[in-house]
């Protein structure tokens, strides 16, 4: 399917690759790591290829000839590196940039912690703007000592001689990948002559990511319907390493549900996963979910003004009270913002579902509902929820749900939600798993049947994809990233 998408001048990703090929035979690293990334953002940008297409040999591979070719350049690994103080072990996190929001910087946090015995340096390279490192070193990460490095505000080439230069220079006991879809710089820089191991930490799951076809990196997948995918139908030996999250205790055994005399329900999630195009909106849902409850919504997330307007307005038109909508922009701990507004039941994010933001909703022992994707289990979440949660393709089936829901009926939720948790997402589980005792992931009915959407509802999705909103969105995606990006 990929090599169908077109990219400017360029008719497919075979065409692209030779002249990226050429360029690297050139001695041009740098306009070759830049071609590779321009084609990956307008992959991701395209609607159309999210949950399809998720990764490239072709681009992979050129990657790898790049970090060759750089390596080479420099003369190949030193015979030795920086001394461990005390024999103690060093880990290194190559990233694309840190930032306060979404889950990337926190899953990289939960490493960290998970070996507090050990030397921790995290390689950032910067391509996709300034990273906030002082709310993770300082904030995430106040107990441990760690070291923060970003590459120089220079070209793609000399970003990439920096990292292998630091990474021969330390020799790390274990690099991992935490790099962004279009990091073409990172893929290249992890190269297998450097005689140490590397992971490459599958996080851009849903959408085409660089490095996942490099064959000597580890490939972690952080849940089941992940893992599967790159197991069966990418054919990737893979590993299994489940999400964790901070234990913050559950809800206290005096919790009562539906306290307020109506539901109060919450989501958390930023623009980017419930403003994408899809046959039915969150913003449009959302006032007719508060008009059938008569309770409240928390939304956690910074969404786009115009989102805003539109909830407000729907509010409006129903005749529900403003305050009935709380809108938070970020707040440190999703699970500790389940349990101070009370929340009774948990709204996951769609069409793109969040994979930390269910697992603190689970521990803090709140009840889920999860979207049914009308063609992707990955885009869902539905294995990663526990056995039995509640789940919807169409609003109505939330309405009606929300509507006769039982103070009983949330309790048992509840109740199972905390036990997933405990058996697969406690942060004392990751730590073994880091020492390979790896377990397969828990078997849903999202491995054995994949969605497979009815006629219509497709066509409704692919007119909204590939109309005037999809072509906004890439506009100002791409904007944006131009602005922060350091040319």
């Amino acid at each position: 399917m990929i090599d169908i998408v077109k990219f400017g001048s360029y008719g497919s990703i075979l065409e692209l690759g030779a002249q990226t090929s050429l360029l690297i035979d050139q001695g041009d690293i740098d306009s070759a790591l830049r071609l590779i990334r321009h084609c990956v953002e307008r992959i991701i940008t395209e609607p159309l290829c999210t949950s399809q297409v998720f990764g490239s040999r072709i681009l992979d591979d050129l990657c790898q000839r790049a970090g060759r070719a750089t390596l080479a350049e420099m003369g190949g690994p030193p015979r030795a590196g920086e001394p461990e103080p005390d024999g103690k072990p060093t880990y290194v996190y190559l990233v694309t940039k840190l930032q306060s929001s979404g889950g990337h910087a926190r899953v990289v946090a939960d490493f960290i912690r998970a070996r507090p015995e050990g030397r921790h340096i995290i390689l950032s390279t910067e391509l996709d703007g300034k990273s906030d490192s002082d709310f993770f070193v300082h904030g995430l990460l106040q107990k441990v000592a760690i070291a923060f490095e970003c590459a120089p505000r220079a070209n793609y080439k000399k970003r990439l001689i920096w990292l292998q230069r630091r990474l021969l220079a330390i020799r790390p006991s274990r690099v991992y990948l935490f790099n962004h879809h279009q990091d073409s710089v990172a893929i290249a820089a992890a190269q297998p002559g450097m005689h140490f191991p590397i992971s490459f930490y599958h996080h851009g799951d849903h959408h085409f990511c660089l490095g996942i076809h490099v064959s000597h990196l580890e490939h972690i997948d952080p849940h089941p319907m992940g893992f599967l995918n790159c197991r069966h139908v990418l054919g990737i030996d893979n590993t299994y390493i489940p999400l964790t999250a901070e234990d913050r205790g559950s809800r206290p055994a005096n919790w009562q549900f539906l306290a307020s005399g109506a539901l109060t329900t919450c989501t958390a999630a930023r623009s980017n996963k419930v403003e994408a195009p899809y046959f039915i909106s969150y913003v449009d849902v959302l006032p007719d979910l508060l008009q059938a409850t008569g309770g409240r919504h928390v939304h956690i997330g910074k969404l786009s003004h115009w989102a805003i307007f539109r909830i407000r307005r729907g509010l409006k038109r129903r005749g529900i009270r403003p305050d009935r909508f709380t809108y938070i922009p970020w707040v440190p701990s999703v699970w500790q913002a389940l349990l101070d507004h009370k929340v009774d039941l948990y709204v996951a994010s769609f069409p793109y579902g969040g994979g930390l933001t269910l697992i603190e909703a689970m521990g803090a022992g709140v009840p889920v509902a999860l979207h049914r994707h009308i063609f992707s289990a990955i885009l869902s979440g539905i294995e990663l929820g526990y056995p039995g949660a509640f789940s919807w393709r169409f609003p109505k089936e939330l309405l009606d749900f929300c509507k006769s829901v039982r103070k009983e009926d949330l309790a048992h939720a509840g109740r199972l939600g905390r036990l997933h948790y405990e058996s697969w997402h406690h942060e004392s589980g990751l730590l073994p798993n880091l020492a390979k005792t790896m377990r397969n992931p828990p078997e849903g009915e999202a491995a054995q049947a994949p969605f497979v959407a009815a006629h219509d509802e497709w066509a409704l999705w692919a007119t909204r994809q590939t109309g005037l909103r999809r072509s906004v969105m890439q506009t100002v995606y791409r904007t944006l990233k131009r602005m922060r990006s350091w040319r």
